[in-house]
């Protein structure tokens, strides 16, 4: 049986995910902050030694990407330099090393989906210390995947569903119609993460919903999903300026490994409605 270490098990994505591995018959220990300070090389060496795990997946992040305009040094701290200890501390003890990156790595100008190998380019603050994190897996790993993903939803945090379904009742919703990417189910990118582990094919991947659509049509989806009537209309980005700029066009090619990201998300809200029946 291998044991996995998962960083940050408390958070959206390591709620799901945790569980899912234990399912598959790995055995998962779980730290969040208090337990493991990825931030101090010293404590997150001793958790790691103690617990001797043959994966480490990283989902621990600073992810707050407006408020990474006016702290980069925090969001340095946890996504750069963090990972960068992780990254040093799995090579020293050969253990492969999962982190979770972003789609946010990318500058938006491309015409069409992004592959792996593409150049990164981060226009934001949040975008440039996940790309730091990244090249840390790649300077000190040789056993190592890097999951980029996209607009992240799940049960267990905020996120963009949740947001549309409490604001659905409002007289008129407008959603940004101009940034288009590909949404993904926390449970689709953990499935994702399940099959990466059961090969020994390094690198990077995308590990995100097939298909793409924008901020405006997923909002439209969710609605129509929920069966719910919603005064909703497209706008602009300009029409909602924010902090941290985002990429225009942030597709992601996933070579198939996560489903259509409509199929997800209709997943996710049948399990959402029993879970809350």
């Amino acid at each position: 049986m291998s044991k996995v270490l998962v960083t940050g098990a408390n958070g959206m994505l390591g709620q799901d995910l945790c569980p899912l591995l234990e399912h598959h018959g790995y055995q998962v220990v779980r730290t969040n902050s208090t337990t493991m300070d990825i931030t101090d090389f010293e404590k997150a060496h001793s958790v790691i030694c103690e617990n001797a795990p043959d994966v480490v997946i990283h989902c621990a992040a600073y992810t707050n990407v407006d408020k990474a305009e006016e702290d980069f040094e925090t969001a340095k701290l946890v996504n750069a330099t963090g990972t960068e200890n992780l990254a040093k501390i799995c090579a020293e003890k050969d253990i492969t090393l999962v982190y979770i990156s972003t789609d946010y790595i990318f500058d938006g100008k491309k015409c069409c989906a992004y592959l792996p190998d593409d150049t990164a380019n981060p226009i934001n603050n949040y975008g440039l210390t996940k790309f730091l994190g990244e090249e840390a897996v790649k300077k000190y790993c040789k056993k190592y995947f890097i999951t980029r993903t996209s607009w992240l939803y799940g049960l267990h945090g905020k996120n963009f569903v949740e947001t549309m379904i409490s604001l659905a009742a409002k007289p008129e919703l407008k959603v940004v119609n101009d940034q288009t990417g590909c949404p993904t189910w926390t449970v689709e990118l953990s499935r994702g993460i399940l099959k990466l582990l059961e090969t020994t094919d390094y690198g990077t991947y995308h590990v995100c919903g097939s298909g793409n659509t924008t901020w405006y049509g997923f909002a439209c989806e969710i609605f129509n999903l929920c069966n719910l009537k919603v005064n909703i209309k497209p706008c602009t980005t300009d029409e909602f300026p924010r902090p941290a700029k985002r990429p225009q066009y942030s597709v992601m090619d996933n070579s198939n490994i996560c489903q259509d990201w409509k199929i997800a998300l209709k997943e996710y809200l049948q399990t959402r409605e029993r879970i809350n029946s």
